[in-house]
């Protein structure tokens, strides 16, 4: 392979890691942000109605904001952990099986490619050219029997720490408005607050993925309103009996 078709190949395959990186990285800010601004968001309005304790609120959102910020982050942590410690756990017993049962291995690498239709002398080809290289035999088993890639872009900790911030600073949006106006004064305020930080957070996840912008904007102010809702009953409930 010539020099320029090694860095155009390396060149791809770097925008391809930083492609998945982004995607991941994305998907940690989205799901703190939104979990963060929905639950605390129920949970102010339905203090809000109930009671027109400002401190009330402000102190039971707060202790929502930091016990949601550090259970997402825990969250995060621990199903990150899971999904690398399982990976190389997989690639561990497929390394185990290659060297103790190669014949079996073999043949399942036989029957995969069989499957995607190669046949006779271009079958046996096939098989031969990857068994005989051990790392291309450990990858082609991990890939195309487990449907599982290389986790070395995982890191707990970091991912932990990104959806945590991003809880925090979500459950502040709706907060607040309670901070500067009469707590009956600042459900509307707050309400609109987290339906536009919903609908553009929604539009920016359409523009950078795929789909329309704008159905993923609503369908994430949505997911807002319906909290709200829930919170604005669960608050005229249970304030009617107090």
């Amino acid at each position: 392979m010539s020099t320029t078709k090694k860095e155009a190949k390396l060149h791809i395959l770097n925008e391809q890691s930083n492609q998945n990186t982004k995607g991941a990285l994305l998907r940690q800010i989205i799901l703190g942000g939104q979990d963060g601004l929905v639950n605390v968001l129920g949970i102010i309005l339905a203090l809000a109605t109930g009671t027109n304790d400002r401190a009330i609120i402000i102190l039971g959102g707060l202790a929502a904001t930091f016990a949601e910020s550090i259970s997402m982050a825990a969250v995060a942590y621990t199903s990150g952990k899971a999904q690398r410690d399982y990976y190389y756990c997989e690639l561990e017993r497929e390394k185990y099986e290659m060297k103790h049962f190669p014949d079996v291995e073999r043949e399942e690498i036989r029957l995969i490619y069989m499957k995607k239709g190669f046949r006779g002398k271009q079958l046996k080809n096939i098989v031969s050219k990857i068994c005989s290289d051990k790392k291309l035999w450990l990858e082609t088993m991990m890939t195309e029997e487990l449907n599982l890639s290389e986790s070395k872009d995982i890191k707990p900790m970091r991912e932990g720490a990104i959806v945590g911030i991003s809880a925090m600073v979500g459950s502040i949006v709706p907060l607040l408005p309670f901070f500067f106006l009469s707590p009956q004064a600042a459900i509307l305020p707050s309400l609109m607050l987290s339906i536009i930080a919903l609908f553009v957070t929604g539009a920016y996840k359409g523009k950078t993925t795929i789909g329309s912008w704008w159905k993923s904007g609503i369908e994430m102010a949505a997911i807002g309103i319906a909290a709200a809702l829930i919170g604005y009953a669960i608050g005229i409930l249970v304030g009617a009996k107090v």
